[in-house]
């Protein structure tokens, strides 16, 4: 059996494994929901413990497959950050400034070149 054969396979059998752990990881919150309701302290000792076996698992995922899945983020949003309105306005002005100052000197050099040639006898 070939090494990549060998690889594939057991990456396989990692991401089988773990798909069998979220189904046992289901029905434990399935059976447990009840249990919980009576009890604050196995609940938050439950969240943490799935919460660690996720990350594990998620882990073991990403070394397997090379996917990088992204992360929630809980809490409130920040402000959108933007840049003042009149930040876009003269932006634009200082654009068109520097544009009308290129056109003067392609002119101004246009004319300079213009009057330092010569002129044909029938202009």
């Amino acid at each position: 059996m070939s090494l990549l054969r060998r690889e594939q396979e057991a990456k396989l059998a990692l991401i089988e494994s773990i798909a069998h752990s979220q189904q046992a990881l289901a029905r434990i919150l399935d059976s447990v929901a009840s249990v919980s309701a009576h009890s604050e302290v196995s609940a938050r000792s439950l969240a943490e413990n799935i919460r660690l076996l996720s990350r594990y698992q998620e882990e073991m995922s990403r070394m397997v497959t090379g996917i990088r899945l992204a992360r929630i983020q809980h809490g409130e949003p920040g402000t959108p950050w933007l840049k003042d309105p009149g930040y876009a306005i003269r932006m634009v002005r200082n654009i068109q400034e520097e544009c009308s100052h290129v056109k003067e000197e392609k002119n101004t050099s246009e004319n300079e070149k213009n009057s330092a040639c010569p002129r044909s006898p029938s202009a």
